[in-house]
C-alpha cells in the first residue's frame, strides 16, 4: 500500500525551519509521484543547492528504512547519490536530504540499454568491502519462506547486497546507473543480488533464458550454487505470495508470476 504523499507547504513549521537549517531557504519544491514507501519525496531547490528529499512521520511503523538509509550511505556513495543531511532534532518529521541528481528510472525492457550500465554498477557494488554495520543477513531475510530450514546455509555470505531492484530504485544519469533506495541493506552470499534482478527482468518482460543471459556477465551470478538457486526459488515464490495475496496490486502479483516462470525454466533446463 503506497503511503500518501506530504508536499513542502503541509510540512508543520518547525519542520520546515529545521529542513532550511541544513539546506538553505527554500525556493522552490515539487513532490514527486514516483515510488511508494515515503510520505515525503520531493526535489528542493534552495539558495545554496538543490536536493532531493525523502521521509516519513516518526510514529510511521516503518520509519526505521530511514535508519538504515542513513547508516548505509556513507558506504555507497559512489554507486549513490550521496546523503547530505538529516532532521534528528525534529520531534515529528524523519527527513533525508540526498544530492539531487537529474536523471530517469531504468528501462528494463528486453534490449535496453539501460542494462549493461546497471550491470557495471551492480559489479562495483560486489567489489565493495561489506562494512560492520548491524546489518539484515540474507538467511534471517528469507528464513520464513524457505520449506527447509536447512537451505538457508546457501544465503549466507559476506557481500553487500541491495536486493530491491525495482527499476524506480535504479536512477539513470549521465551515463550511469544509480542505486537508490537502500531501505534493505543486507549481507549475504553475492549471487542473492543477481538473482533479485532476473525476477525484476522476468517481470519487465524478458524470458527467463533473457534475464539469465543479462546477469551472465555479473562475476556473482557466476558463483551461483544450484541448491542454493533452488532454495532462493522457493523462498521468492512462498513470499511473493504472502505478498500478492496480503495486496492485489497487479506488480506484486507479477513479480509471483516471474518467480513461478523462473522455477519452471529452471526445473525443464
Amino acid at each position: 500500500m503506497a503511503v500518501e504523499r506530504t508536499h513542502w507547504e503541509d510540512l508543520p513549521e518547525p519542520t520546515r525551519a529545521t529542513v532550511e537549517k541544513y539546506a538553505g531557504r527554500v525556493m522552490r519544491a515539487e513532490t514527486v509521484s514516483d515510488g511508494m514507501n515515503s510520505a515525503v519525496a520531493m526535489i528542493l531547490e534552495t539558495a545554496f543547492d538543490k536536493f532531493f528529499v525523502k521521509g516519513l512521520k516518526r510514529s510511521y511503523p516503518r520509519r526505521w528504512t530511514q535508519d538504515m538509509e542513513w547508516m548505509i550511505g556513507p558506504y555507497v556513495s559512489g554507486i549513490s547519490p550521496r546523503i547530505q543531511w538529516r532532521t534528528t532534532e525534529d520531534e515529528e518529521w524523519d527527513l533525508i536530504g540526498f544530492e539531487y541528481i537529474p536523471g530517469r528510472h531504468a528501462s528494463y525492457e528486453p534490449g535496453s540499454e539501460d542494462l549493461e550500465k546497471l550491470l557495471d554498477t551492480m559489479r562495483r557494488l560486489g567489489r565493495l568491502i561489506c562494512p560492520n554495520l548491524p546489518l539484515k543477513t540474507a538467511e534471517s531475510r528469507w528464513k520464513t519462506y524457505v520449506d527447509k530450514p536447512e537451505d538457508l546455509r546457501w544465503f549466507v555470505g559476506e557481500r553487500l547486497l541491495h536486493t530491491d531492484y525495482n527499476p524506480l530504485n535504479v536512477l539513470v544519469s549521465d551515463g550511469r546507473a544509480l542505486l537508490i533506495d537502500w531501505a534493505w541493506p543486507t549481507k549475504g552470499a553475492g549471487w542473492i543480488d543477481p538473482a533479485c534482478l532476473i525476477l525484476r527482468l522476468i517481470a519487465g518482460g524478458h524470458t527467463p533464458e533473457e534475464a539469465e543471459m543479462v546477469a551472465s556477465g555479473l562475476p556473482a551470478w557466476k558463483e551461483a550454487p544450484t541448491k542454493g538457486l533452488d532454495a532462493f526459488f522457493t523462498a521468492s515464490i512462498n513470499m511473493w505470495r504472502e505478498i500478492a495475496e496480503a495486496d492485489s496490486a497487479q506488480w506484486k502479483a507479477a513479480m509471483l508470476k516471474a518467480a513461478q516462470d523462473w522455477h519452471n525454466y529452471r526445473v525443464r533446463a
